[in-house]
């Protein structure tokens, strides 16, 4: 006679406890920590490189550039604790998602300081940066209703051209970065840069897993080195670095609010927000993990308490990093877990200004040549964007025709807006503002103006 089975308990015994989701998964140290590892290889290089370009724009000093690197590793660290973890159900989406600063934000930041008098150029960008944060905390919870306004198409177009107009940046550092010196351009500082391509390219053809990963590392370690017996390689920032310390408050000014940079600043964290759902809404489908409104608006609330609290330290705009939902899906380590100890070890970075200093002392033409790549792949981010957006579509041939074109405009004839209002050469300035403008307004006209009506007088004639 068959007996009843206790609720509970199987004819083996106990029932097992249900399986934990990937995504909830504690790995033990020996998987943990490598894992973090690569997510820190994949995502350091682009935490690095806003202040890296805002520090060289602005004129600081070697001791300033240590405190921005150090400031925004910090804030890094802070943001993908916060988004790994969370907090009740207000902030964090519990998935494994990096958020730092982004490079969208670095060339409407250099519009800012080009406009700025000397010594108001970092406080006019901080202020317009918190003014983003608390635009983000407004718009987050509304934002899945503006997402059909930045479809593939618009989103492709900001993303090329945030490539395309930062590659002027490291042809810069690859011809000596300084630009007043005597010997700007020299063949000793080309070559480096061009070994330092080398490198990375010779790792990315022949090198396997964690090493190929971690190309833009070796990149940037070996050509310091080779940078080394010729004098090219500068390590008083070490020395003159303190070994521990946390950034301070407004250590480089109170922030100041001008209405043509905030005008700037929240369009970019449009596109920010924009690059933030998608990368959530991927990161869901990786995981297997279903990613619904509530939890894209705790991770937008994650990107603005970020941005609108780093300013007050150092940090800029922050947003998803998308490498990392690279690393993700190319690792299938799904733990949340995973990419928290990387946040963990980004807040020890930054609070020992020496490991930043480390980063400091890279020669000028080394980032040059490893910010080729950098940037190059992030063109190319938006051109595989685009590839998706139905480009057999007339229409959609002249939108990013158009829109790519006001967006090279500052880039190809700097002076072209010289003669508008101080404001507008602000938002218009910077290629990325001015394209995406360009690109949301054409988006409406092509796609959203009068399709309703055109739509009904159809459905009447029928």
């Amino acid at each position: 006679m068959a007996t009843t089975p206790v609720q509970g308990l199987t004819d083996d015994g106990p029932c097992p406890t249900p399986p934990v989701h990937p995504v909830d998964e504690k790995l033990p140290a020996s998987r943990l920590i490598p894992a973090a590892l690569q997510h820190i290889a994949a995502m350091y290089a682009g935490v690095v490189t806003p202040p890296l370009i805002i520090g060289q724009a602005v004129g600081l000093d070697t001791a300033g550039m240590t405190r921005l690197i150090a400031a925004s590793l910090l804030i890094a660290g802070l943001a993908t604790l916060l988004q790994t973890l969370g907090v009740a159900k207000f902030a964090g989406n519990r998935l494994p998602f990096v958020n730092a600063a982004s490079s969208a934000g670095i060339a409407p930041m250099l519009a800012i300081a080009e406009t700025s008098a000397p010594g108001h150029q970092l406080p006019a960008i901080y202020g317009a940066v918190m003014v983003a944060g608390v635009f983000c905390l407004c718009v987050g919870p509304f934002f899945g209703r503006l997402l059909r306004f930045f479809p593939p198409l618009v989103t492709g177009i900001v993303i090329t051209l945030i490539g395309v107009t930062l590659m002027p940046v490291p042809v810069s550092w690859a011809q000596g970065g300084d630009k007043t010196a005597a010997d700007f351009g020299a063949m000793k500082y080309l070559a480096l840069a061009a070994f330092t391509l080398a490198v990375i390219l010779v790792i990315q053809r022949f090198g396997k897993g964690f090493v190929k990963q971690v190309a833009l590392l070796f990149g940037l370690l070996i050509g310091t080195l080779a940078a080394i017996p010729f004098g090219m390689a500068d390590f008083s920032a070490i020395s003159s670095a303190p070994v521990a310390a946390l950034p301070a408050p407004f250590a480089f000014g109170v922030p100041e609010f001008q209405p043509a940079a905030i005008l700037s600043l929240c369009i970019v964290m449009l596109v920010l927000m924009t690059e933030s759902s998608a990368g959530m809404l991927a990161l869901g489908e990786i995981c297997e993990r279903g990613c619904d409104g509530p939890t894209i608006t705790r991770g937008l609330r994650t990107d603005g308490i970020a941005t609108l609290i780093g300013p007050m330290f150092g940090g800029f705009p922050t947003s998803a990093f998308a490498q990392n939902v690279g690393v993700v899906s190319l690792t299938r380590v799904r733990s949340r877990y995973v990419v928290a100890a990387a946040g963990g070890a980004l807040i020890v970075l930054g609070t020992f200004p020496v490991l930043g200093a480390v980063v400091s002392m890279v020669p000028m033409p080394v980032l040059g040549g490893a910010g080729i790549v950098l940037f190059g792949s992030i063109a190319v981010s938006g051109i595989r964007t685009l590839s998706e957006a139905g480009l057999d579509d007339s229409s959609n041939i002249i939108l990013v025709a158009v829109a790519l074109g006001a967006g090279i405009i500052p880039l190809a004839a700097p002076t072209f807006y010289a003669q508008f209002p101080a404001w507008a050469q602000t938002v218009l300035g910077s290629g990325i503002s001015a394209g995406a403008l360009v690109a949301v307004l054409l988006n409406l006209f092509f796609h959203h103006l009068g399709t309703r009506s055109h739509a009904a007088a159809a459905l009447k004639s029928s």
